[in-house]
């Protein structure tokens, strides 16, 4: 098959001729394509977001497979859901063809062997109440294959990310995404537009299901984890935002609160003790407005 991720692009002919912001010019207006190629895709991440939220309020995980390029953004999807809505490290993992170092050096071989994919998913003790995505811009990389095969061989949920159409992965899949953002840039060199899809269809994967688990309130980042100098500028300033208090006040109920921006509002909103907070949070499933009677 006629792979449109191997095809030469017709508009970036003569690439290499061109002056630097000419250059520019046609990358970037290759990339201007990749948000209606995803946009196209919609429904079909629509379909694998609620099955993920169904998995993590049942105790699954949402486990990343790929290699390479799709590896590294899968791993770095499941790195930021951490600070960004403090969820545990257990609920969104990546694992990359390769292992650890495969993140900072390629190790292209690492891609081609079905068997250390269902390996690594057994280490990680991957079950039938998790969901495994593959992300693999062809759509036929092994290493992928064989954590989809692994997943549908112990019942569990699988999602399929392609930037082609028809592909081994997404026949194997419960939901398949395929995006077709066209030729590459350079021919054959997916971690451009098929990379930038990727990140944008993970993206969406993971904020739109942590929106289901109630780790936003409007627009707002309020279970964000507080990490560092800036996290805690942002927590006090959304408790101000949320409660009406001055900042030295919201200041002192953040730490009260133990640096929790929904326990803080919470106690807040309903004059309540830290734990008579957290104890009306879990009742309503980490929701906030359902917490604050909203």
């Amino acid at each position: 098959m006629n792979w449109t991720t191997e095809q030469a692009n017709a508009n970036t002919r003569d690439i290499d001729k061109l002056p630097v912001l000419e250059a520019l010019t046609l990358i970037n207006r290759e990339d201007a394509k990749v948000a209606a190629a995803v946009g196209a895709a919609l429904p079909d991440i629509a379909r694998a977001v609620e099955m993920i939220v169904a998995a993590l309020e049942t105790g699954g995980r949402l486990v990343y497979v790929g290699a390479g390029t799709s590896g590294r953004l899968g791993m770095l999807d499941a790195a930021e859901c951490v600070p960004t809505f403090s969820a545990s490290p257990r609920l969104v993992q990546g694992v990359i063809a390769g292992g650890a170092e495969a993140m900072l050096r390629s190790i292209e071989g690492a891609e081609d062997d079905p068997a250390a994919a269902a390996d690594d998913l057994r280490a990680r003790g991957v079950s039938s109440a998790d969901v495994v995505c593959g992300i693999a811009a062809s759509g036929r990389t092994p290493y992928v294959i064989g954590a989809l095969q692994f997943a549908r061989s112990i019942g569990a949920r699988s999602i399929a990310i392609a930037c082609n159409r028809n592909t081994p992965v997404a026949a194997l899949a419960d939901i398949a995404i395929s995006v077709d953002v066209g030729p590459e840039v350079i021919a054959g060199s997916t971690r451009l537009k098929a990379g930038s899809a990727q990140k944008m269809i993970l993206n969406m994967l993971s904020t739109a299901s942590m929106i289901g688990l109630g780790k936003v309130y409007d627009n707002l980042m309020v279970d964000v984890k507080v990490t560092n100098a800036k996290l805690l500028t942002r927590a006090i300033g959304l408790v101000m935002r949320l409660t009406g208090l001055d900042e030295a006040a919201a200041r002192r109920l953040l730490r009260s609160a133990n640096n929790e921006v929904k326990t803080a509002v919470t106690m807040q909103r309903r004059d309540l003790s830290y734990i008579e907070a957290q104890e009306l949070l879990k009742e309503a499933k980490g929701r906030l407005r359902q917490a604050i009677g909203e």
